[in-house]
């Protein structure tokens, strides 16, 4: 079920109003799990790193033994044609994604070259300027890639971060901070996180157990350029019980500031407030 409004779908090479069904039941895609799909935003009349979104998605499907189907730049193209439907200044949330249709051998294994392929636009609203959220510890971890496929933004790995996420709600808090199978810090349920402590940002560094996102890496290359030392590091939970600042980044938002870890207040401090302001202005770069 969606969660937008005014939504598009593009589907067998052409856009349609609605939510349109797209997957049948003996899909491959459905039964055994085999879908990936990326995110990418319109906001503010600018579709920032669209490009990157639209070329993640097919390293996406490659990794889950999926036959991609379309090249990045038509993609892009696509996606901005079902955009010019929308007001330029909404928010709107672009997913395109791909599924293997049908299985070889027994089933179980994808086929290659029979793939599903769609784009799902959405108006959803971006979170406030004031937004905030807290973060509890969760006892569900990120898995590695030899039990599962890290590399890729694969649905199936949703499920697991969705217990993340219930847990941490039915505890009082808006997400949870996620521990990777050595028990170090890796990213949240549902984005990748940045401490601050005395003026120098960290944030875990990518190790093959979470997606180092498009956006984590727009941040971070923001802050160095405005003289911000930017440090990718193995971090502890009691790294981010010292912090003096926490946030978050991601697609969905671009940036999230944190006011609490478990007991450990945060206020949300000059560097968040400046690495928001600086994506903001990049972006406006772009238009």
């Amino acid at each position: 079920m969606a969660f937008g409004t005014n939504i598009r779908t593009y589907f067998n090479g052409s856009w349609h109003d609605g939510d349109l069904p797209v997957m049948r039941a003996a899909d491959h895609g459905l039964w055994q799990g085999s879908s990936v799909f990326d995110g990418a935003r319109q906001f503010d009349g600018v579709v920032p790193d669209l490009d990157k979104h639209c070329a993640r998605v097919n390293r996406s499907a490659e990794a889950l033994m999926i036959t991609p189907t379309v090249d990045p730049s038509d993609m892009e193209a696509i996606i901005r044609e079902g955009l010019a439907a929308y007001d330029a200044q909404a928010a709107v949330y672009v997913r395109p994604m791909y599924w293997a249709l049908d299985g070889s051998d027994i089933g179980v294994a994808p086929k290659i070259g029979a793939t599903g392929f769609a784009i799902c636009l959405e108006e959803i609203a971006m979170p406030a300027p004031e937004a905030a959220t807290t973060l509890t510890r969760t006892r569900f971890r990120r898995p590695v890639m030899e039990d599962n496929v890290c590399d890729a933004k694969a649905g199936c790995l949703y499920p697991n971060n969705a217990r993340m996420l219930v847990e941490a709600r039915s505890k009082g808090f808006g997400n949870a901070l996620v521990a990777d199978a050595m028990g170090n810090v890796a990213e949240t349920a549902t984005s990748n996180v940045f401490m601050v402590r005395d003026g120098v940002v960290f944030t875990p560094i990518a190790n093959g157990t979470f997606l180092s996102g498009i956006t984590r890496a727009r941040h971070i290359a923001n802050l160095r350029a405005d003289g911000v030392e930017v440090v990718e590091a193995v971090l502890s939970f009691d790294d981010f019980h010292a912090a003096d600042e926490v946030f978050l980044t991601g697609n969905f938002a671009k940036l999230m500031p944190v006011t609490a870890f478990d007991d450990t207040a945060y206020q949300i401090g000059p560097v968040t407030r400046r690495a928001r302001s600086l994506y903001w202005d990049w972006a406006q770069s772009t238009a």
